[in-house]
């Protein structure tokens, strides 16, 4: 061995062996899965259910969704596991942990800070996204002298990479990222087949063109492609299996590998499979003997075979959510969830300023629609012929798991368990932002973040013939422009979600979102500024519902 040992858990979970350090990384290993049963690791990860696989000082996780935030698996962990996470604006992720009768001990981080993991000057870091709309970060652990960033699904910026390569002071030795989304959209949306096929594919291609573009700014040495999400094993939603394939939205990590090596061929990039080890020094793979036989080329007997293994665990899903009886009081407590959501913030119900129309199926339920903004919230329970901006199709018992706060609003979403639909059709953040985070602190930081960004910072860019001044941070999610900006045909395209401006008056084209602050200028080209959009980019907002 020449340095620290990278083994994968599957998923985005990784564990770290080094003399002195025992570490794991967001494991994702209970048999039920993940979203009311609806997401399973791909390819199955049960061989790594060992007592000696989880045999460990340290868990580092990076956000609270369920894919990552094991709690069945951390409530079997011993007292004497430190578990470390990112403080965020909001604290649902220790509510949650609390909730699951987990008493290790909590070390909460902030940005950057260090935390000493043993006496051998092993430290670990955390490196949350830069808008508070996302409670994602990446773990930067440094470990005998090598670093290992484990992105999982966060979405750092170039400054935030080439910060950690200094932070560690040399390149990156081990990188995990992130190559799929995690979005319902547009799979979950009413669209015709065609519309999905050429939606996906254009979030899938941008959501590769991001990576690639990101690891061109401080190439680590060693790329590991994550993709997801998983697989999925409930008949009803076994559908969603196709898009793994292209151009669909959910690419595999053979996929997702083959793009890196034909992009950045000088970089070297591998996959690991659940078992699977990495020997940080000198980049040798041991691969677990599990894998021999499986291939990502033909995997239908695969998940026939991993669904049958799971059916029960599936079964016990529907058995603890029943459908509502129609005397359980489901539209009552669901027009006070709502009056209470919208009172969270005024900030977020200017921005919103719709009416969401909910098509509850099942014996309690029925068609409700919760007008947010501009200014109050109401709920009618017997709509009239007002139009929805959007509307979200939801079985009762599903619903009732909200409103009884067993799950939350993300989980649902993020579950696939939804139809959704919206005229017209464009992505609002803020909608999405206060279901997600249904919480005063985490909504008032999104606005302290978005309000006090200095608007008369800026940026050139180009277009063509065409110089633009424009605002330097994306209105949106504050990504830096003169790294994740470019122009192209009078529209600019943040790179970091992205989001479309027109050049000639700063509106968003694709989403609800703050316009840019834009000031043309004619000039005569000239080299070194940007221009030019990547070939495929697509034009959704990505990660929108």
């Amino acid at each position: 061995m020449n340095g620290p040992v990278v083994t994968s858990l599957g998923h985005a979970g990784l564990r770290i062996d080094a003399p002195g350090l025992r570490m794991l990384c967001d494991p994702w290993l209970s048999p039920g899965g993940a979203f009311l049963g609806s997401w399973f690791p791909f390819p199955d990860n049960e061989h790594m259910r060992t007592h000696e696989m989880l045999d460990c000082d340290w868990v580092g996780i990076s956000h609270e969704h369920l894919d990552h935030l094991d709690l069945p698996l951390l409530r079997g962990l011993p007292p004497s596991v430190r578990l470390v996470i990112p403080r965020y604006p909001s604290r649902e992720m220790r509510n949650r942990i609390a909730g699951a009768h987990i008493d290790n001990v909590v070390i909460e981080l902030d940005a950057w800070e260090r935390l000493a993991l043993n006496d051998r000057g092993d430290w670990v870091t955390v490196i949350p996204e830069l808008s508070p709309m996302c409670h994602d970060a990446a773990i930067l652990v440094h470990v005998d002298g090598h670093a290992v960033l484990h992105t999982n699904d966060a979405r750092l910026s170039v400054s935030q990479l080439r910060r950690a390569a200094e932070e560690v002071g040399r390149p990156i030795d081990v990188m995990g990222v992130q190559m799929s989304g995690a979005s319902w959209h547009p799979i979950c949306y009413d669209y015709a087949d065609e519309v999905i096929a050429r939606v996906s594919g254009e979030k899938r291609l941008g959501k590769f063109k991001a990576v690639t573009r990101l690891l061109r700014s401080a190439p680590p040495r060693i790329v590991i492609p994550y993709a997801g999400p998983p697989c999925f094993l409930d008949p009803a939603l076994a559908h969603h299996n196709g898009a793994m394939t292209p151009p669909g939205i959910f690419p595999d990590q053979a996929q997702a590998l083959d793009f890196l090596r034909e992009r950045l061929p000088e970089q070297t990039s591998l996959y690991l499979l659940p078992g699977d080890r990495l020997d940080v020094g000198s980049g040798a793979v041991e691969r677990d003997r599990m894998w021999t036989h499986f291939s990502f080329d033909d995997t239908s007997d695969y998940l026939s075979d991993y669904a049958a293994a799971r059916q029960h665990e599936i079964a016990a899903i529907y058995a603890t959510h029943p459908d509502p009886e129609p005397d359980s009081g489901l539209a009552e407590r669901f027009r006070d969830h709502f009056l209470a959501l919208g009172s969270l913030s005024d900030y977020f119900l200017q921005r919103i300023g719709m009416t969401v129309r909910f098509e509850v199926l099942g014996r309690a339920g029925g068609t409700w629609d919760v007008r947010l903004g501009p200014e109050t919230t109401q709920v009618d329970l017997r709509p009239g012929e007002d139009a929805p901006g959007y509307r979200l199709t939801v079985e009762a018992r599903w619903l009732d798991a909200v409103l009884r706060g067993r799950i939350r609003w993300e989980d649902l979403l993020l579950s696939l368990r939804i139809r959704a639909s919206r005229d017209p059709d464009v992505y609002n953040d803020y909608l999405v932002g206060l279901l997600k985070h249904a919480d005063r602190d985490a909504l008032e930081a999104v606005e302290t973040y978005e309000t006090n960004r200095d608007p008369d910072e800026t940026v050139v860019l180009r277009d063509g013939t065409t110089e633009y001044i424009v605002s330097r941070y994306c209105p949106h999610a504050g990504e830096d422009l003169q790294h994740g900006g470019v122009a192209h045909d009078g529209v600019l395209r943040c790179l970091g979600h992205n989001f479309d401006f027109d050049l000639g008056t700063g509106e968003c084209l694709n989403a609800r979102c703050d316009p840019l602050r834009v000031t043309r200028v004619e000039t005569e080209p000239a080299s070194g500024i940007p221009s030019g959009l990547p070939e495929g980019v697509g034009a959704e907002a990505q990660g929108g519902s």
